[in-house]
């Protein structure tokens, strides 16, 4: 059901007040995505697996309790990543891989560092 015009306007009204009331929260609420969580779970559940990776190879020769502690995390990173790939779904794993093309890192990579740049600016 369609938003008459009254309610169109009255939305537009809040829109307004909320980008001249906190700019920058609305900058931020309009650059996230929905699927941004599930997409830095996803980076850390690789990150645990090769870190599993790492313990097990390491720690074969001295132990076997350790090495099986090492194949142990990357059994819980892959099921942490499974978990937060099903929660994503296909159009925010879509969403996600195209932010990785060439523009889509310089764009992300490029805003976190203007984030960074803004919040370490001095106010003159």
């Amino acid at each position: 059901m369609p938003l008459s015009e009254d309610e169109q306007r009255i939305l537009q009204e809040i829109e307004q007040q909320f980008y001249a009331s906190d700019p920058r929260f609305a900058k931020e609420v309009g650059s996230t995505s929905l699927y941004r969580h599930a997409g830095r779970n996803l980076k850390w559940a690789a990150a645990g697996f090769i870190v599993g990776v790492l313990v097990l190879i390491a720690t074969l020769p001295i132990s076997a309790f350790l090495a099986f502690g090492g194949f142990l995390l990357m059994l819980a990173a892959a099921f942490f990543f499974e978990r937060n790939l099903r929660a994503m779904g296909r159009a925010g794993w879509q969403q996600w891989t195209s932010s990785l093309k060439p523009g889509g890192v310089r764009d992300y990579f490029g805003g976190a560092g203007q984030k960074m740049r803004d919040r370490f600016k001095r106010d003159e």
